[in-house]
């Protein structure tokens, strides 16, 4: 039974015997499955939604490598995985090097094909969480004064409070306060997880 909460996986695929026989075994693992037989009427009907994307690499008109690239430069961040009945060493890199999670050789077992999407839908859940809590650290930096800031660089780059004070020409007290007020408005309980916060705002 389909699970209404699940991501949608969609496949893509020219062959509509193939695409059947998957979306069959996506959904006995409990995928929602949409199939779709090119390229274009991928683009074209999923509409920005999120989920996984099952692509064939040989398709007439629009390929797979192209609609990867096409919806990299769309900035859709789909995770990928490449199945097809034609593939090699150099295909594979090309593929992974582009973003693809993973790069499947047709026939494919269901263990296999159900393994590389929990993997591809969990890898990208994680990118997500990763951009979105940086994207809120990056707003609360940003409403940080010029003077926590300046403390904020110095912590990150590992100086003490005398060595900050000594650059600033400012009493030690003054970066303390700084620094306790700066930690409350960046919501950190510890040095170190002040220092996480800032590596996440600088990664993500």
């Amino acid at each position: 039974m389909t699970d209404a909460a699940a991501p949608t996986v969609f496949v893509v695929d020219d062959e509509p015997a193939v695409a059947r026989a998957i979306a069959r075994m996506l959904r006995t693992s409990g995928w929602r499955v949409e199939t779709f037989d090119s390229a274009q009427a991928f683009l074209d009907g999923h509409a920005g939604r999120d989920g996984c994307l099952v692509l064939d690499v040989n398709m007439p008109d629009l390929d797979g490598f192209e609609l990867q690239k096409r919806l990299h430069d769309l900035g859709e961040a789909l995770p990928i995985v490449f199945l097809t009945g034609y593939g090699d060493i150099p295909m594979s890199v090309r593929a992974i090097r582009g973003g693809a999670v993973d790069f499947l050789t047709k026939p494919v077992g269901a263990g296999t094909l159900n393994a590389a999407v929990t993997t591809a839908l969990a890898q990208h859940a994680a990118t997500s969480r990763r951009k979105h809590d940086g994207d809120l650290v990056r707003q609360r930096i940003a409403r940080l004064s010029e003077r926590e800031r300046q403390i904020l660089d110095a912590i990150a780059a590992g100086k003490l409070n005398k060595q900050i004070a000594y650059e600033l020409g400012v009493v030690e007290q003054t970066v303390k306060y700084h620094r306790a007020r700066l930690m409350r408005r960046l919501d950190a309980k510890s040095l170190a997880e002040l220092m996480h916060l800032v590596a996440l705002a600088r990664s993500a």
